[in-house]
């Protein structure tokens, strides 16, 4: 029962994540869905701000605390290793849904192409980072990124080994390259507000801080002088330069 559990239990965290996800595109790209970062009653800049940075104070905390090693270790003392990393995508997934459903929107124009070619171009490399993010997830091992290969491995009696270290296709140019894709998604609109600049500087603040000081240092430690290597051959998260 415990195993079917589990199973279950990661293929309904995967479903929201999938939903988390795609509503994460219309969400910054104000398309389709019925709340966006620039839809909503406007509020007070100052209570727009404050609500605004608890929401992405609460992803930034548990996407960082939860992916660190002690608390992985703690974690999996209470519950099934095999839905570790599930929880981990779980509560990822409702911290961004929290985002979508009470952002307060701030849409005061900043910017604005009003060429029709060049609003698609941004609109196009909007698609393009989203596009750089889903395929990065194949290029390491999307099913084991996301908890489905550790469930379906419990369910088969089988222990997940320790994932291998991978630099294929887009690693090889930048080791980050699902942080790039989100970058890149953030900051290409053809209507940059005051509410999506907001967001889009401090979410990419945070990837960069998160991932040289949090992310880095944690692969340094497990992997070791592969790693070590790989930063000195390969940019962090801009490609085509050695920033370490």
């Amino acid at each position: 029962m415990g195993k079917i559990f589990s199973f279950i239990y990661g293929l309904i965290a995967y479903l929201i994540f999938l939903i988390s996800f795609l509503y994460a595109i219309g969400f910054v790209g104000n398309l389709i869905v019925p709340k966006s970062i620039d839809s909503g009653t406007e509020t007070t800049f100052l209570t727009a701000l404050l609500v605004n940075a608890l929401l992405l104070s609460i992803f930034a905390i548990q996407h960082s605390v939860m992916a660190r090693p002690a608390f992985k270790k703690w974690i999996t003392g209470a519950i099934s290793p095999a839905i570790e990393r599930s929880s981990y995508v779980l509560l990822s997934s409702l911290a961004l849904l929290l985002i979508y459903w009470q952002w307060q929107p701030i849409i005061t124009i900043v910017w604005k192409a009003e060429n029709e070619t060049i609003a698609a171009i941004f609109t196009g490399v909007f698609f393009f980072g989203w596009l750089v993010v889903f395929l990065s997830t194949f290029m390491i091992n999307h099913f084991e990124l996301f908890g489905l290969k550790q469930i379906f491995d419990n369910l088969n009696g089988k222990i997940t080994a320790n994932p291998k270290f991978q630099t294929n296709f887009f690693y090889k140019i930048v080791r980050h390259p699902i942080m790039l894709g989100f970058i890149i998604a953030f900051w290409a609109t053809p209507e940059m507000t005051v509410g999506h600049l907001i967001f889009s500087i401090t979410t990419t603040v945070y990837i960069i801080f998160a991932v040289k000081y949090l992310e880095e240092k944690d692969l340094r430690k497990s992997i070791g002088k592969e790693y070590e290597e790989y930063q000195k051959e390969v940019p962090m998260i801009l490609p085509f330069t050695k920033n370490k």
